[in-house]
């Protein structure tokens, strides 16, 4: 054997050591994949990526240059007398392990370049889309005009405040771009679009059985709702409340976010008789409005912006292109996401439940609503104990991931909501693209019981990389899908980063972290040009940079190029 056949098998060695060793255990992080190498084996195996060393052998991150110098050092007393082949074999076990080290080195400085960007954007918070104001705590705050909406458990009125200007709307909407064919859908969203800036605001009045009416009472039952609210939502003395949710106590509500609604007010007050109440819903009125009435005399009441459109009234009547779809669903992840990270599970995502406007160059800004059926939990941690089929699951039964559908109560059983609302993004995916819901009747499928297999393919026209996140989002199990911040990752990468995966293999991440420098200047600069700041694409950059992770986006390119690899095997 030669000398330089010998350092070749000892660099294979060390890093075999290292690999099937140090990170035996890492296959059961199966969300942590790596995204750098693809272990090639035969075409009739699986490709899957190599797992990343977790946080818990930290030590090997910091000592593993000590360690190759301690080896080479030994290997050099021990073997100094025995054959070259011996020393070469040991002298680059050593050396491969100072590789493994310059490799971890640079992860180090990728996390730390991913630290810097994410402390710049997130000291640009998000702001709520009305200028703060120190009034409208009472009904007779403002002017109530026509119903834009009910649902299973209340009304939303378009609204005007009399202490604020009216102002006309700056969101860019025209009929054009809608795609209307029928007159009177045509009308109807004319409708809506003039009412917004006639009505820039929308008051939601909650139905109230049986809590009672006094506003603690209130408050307490119906504390969901203030999920989203402001921190000058509910006057001072109410803030004092212990609002006790369902599933414990609400200590902190959801920060500002460009894709969650805002609620700026939320008060009590009697209900009273607006426009449509008797024929709409005359069940929910408290007896003194209707004598068959079974509804309380107080509820509560909550305002926030009007939204011209739900997401499902406008995808009745439009059907978004390649990128403004992969946007929609984009935007859609990262409500889902900051949500996550705040522990809120959301459980009733669905088209009806999320509204829509339109930015200055007419892209669809989506918002998440409708928060009464959420679990919200002051740990983050998202779990749900299910000791009893008396246990709320949450809302829509169609889109309720696997996981939560297949749960059998018992003793000690919990149900787990990190990656519940990212499946539903994958279900709602479907209809942005023009499809039919695989979940809904029109197809058939059911959470519980479907096979990946069944799901029916999207159109051509819908770009690979989408495919693929709404593929893996759709995963039964859910230590095999992505989290909505690593899917909402892979979509970033697709759109702005294609050249920054290019030979990822062979150049790692620094390749990836020149890029995402590159393009934290681009978004600051175009943070600063005026309008273009309030672009739907601006606002997911910045989302984005504010949430860097070098786990999430490792973990984001390794999904991306192991769907890529499992696309080229089968066209193989």
């Amino acid at each position: 054997m030669s000398v330089r056949h010998a350092i070749s098998r000892g660099l294979e060695l060390s890093r075999s050591v290292f690999q099937l060793g140090l990170l035996k255990s890492c296959g059961r992080f199966a969300a942590k994949l790596r995204g750098e190498r693809f272990r090639a084996g035969p075409s009739a195996r699986t490709v899957q990526p190599q797992a990343f060393l977790p946080s818990r052998y930290r030590y090997y991150r910091t000592s593993l240059k000590g360690l190759a110098a301690q080896l080479q050092s030994a290997g050099v007393r021990r073997f100094g007398s025995g054959s070259p082949r011996n020393r070469a074999v040991f002298l680059a076990f050593g050396l491969g392990v100072g590789l493994i080290e310059q490799q971890l080195e640079d992860d180090r400085n990728s996390a730390a370049t991913c630290d810097e960007i994410q402390a710049v954007f997130r000291k640009k918070r998000f702001q709520s889309p009305f200028k703060p104001f120190t009034s409208g705590y009472k009904l007779e705050d403002y002017i109530i005009g026509n119903q834009i909406g009910k649902g299973s458990n209340a009304a939303v009125y378009e609204a005007a405040a009399r202490f604020a200007p009216q102002k006309e709307s700056n969101s860019k909407c025209s009929l054009v771009q809608l795609g209307e064919d029928e007159e009177e859908e045509e009308g109807e969203t004319a409708r809506s679009l003039t009412c917004c800036s006639l009505f820039p605001m929308a008051i939601k009045m909650m139905w109230n059985f049986g809590t009672g009416s006094s506003s603690e009472a209130i408050l307490k039952s119906m504390s969901q709702e203030l999920v989203p609210a402001g921190p000058l939502a509910l006057k001072q003395e109410k803030e004092e409340i212990t609002l006790d949710g369902h599933f414990g106590v609400l200590s902190k509500r959801v920060p500002a976010h460009p894709n969650v609604i805002r609620v700026d007010r939320a008060f009590t007050a009697d209900v009273p008789l607006l426009p449509g109440a008797q024929e709409e819903y005359p069940d929910m009125l408290p007896a003194r409005l209707n004598p068959s009435g079974l509804g309380n005399n107080r509820t509560l009441f909550l305002v926030m912006k009007n939204y011209p459109l739900t997401l499902r009234q406008y995808l009745e009547v439009s059907t978004p292109g390649r990128r403004q779809g992969s946007l929609m669903v984009l935007q859609l992840l990262e409500g889902v996401d900051h949500l996550c990270r705040q522990g809120v599970a959301h459980r009733d995502l669905k088209s009806d439940n999320v509204l829509l406007e339109f930015d200055s160059d007419g892209c669809p800004r989506l918002v998440i609503t409708d928060f009464g059926c959420c679990l919200a939990q002051s740990d983050a941690n998202l779990q749900l104990p299910f000791n009893s089929m008396w246990v709320n699951r949450g809302g829509n039964a169609s889109l309720m991931a696997p996981e939560v559908a297949t749960a059998v109560p018992g003793c000690g059983v919990v149900i787990d909501y990190s990656k519940a609302d990212a499946w539903a993004v994958g279900a709602i995916s479907y209809e942005i693209f023009g499809q039919h819901n695989p979940f809904y009747r029109a197809v058939g499928l059911e959470s519980r019981s479907y096979q990946e297999e069944q799901l029916p393919p999207l159109p051509s026209s819908v770009p690979a990389d989408m495919q693929l996140v709404i593929q893996f989002l759709l995963r039964r199990s859910p230590s095999k899908r992505p989290s909505a911040r690593v899917a909402a990752n892979m979509l970033h990468l697709s759109l702005w980063g294609r050249k920054a995966l290019a030979n990822q293999d062979s150049v790692g991440m620094r390749k990836l972290a020149d890029w995402l420098l590159c393009q934290s200047a681009v978004v600051l600069l175009k943070g600063c040009s005026g309008p273009n700041g309030n672009l739907v694409e601006a606002e997911l950059q910045r989302s984005f940079l504010s949430n860097l992770d070098l786990e999430d986006l490792r973990t984001a390119v390794g999904f991306l190029l192991y769907g890529r690899e499992q696309a080229c095997i089968l066209s193989a």
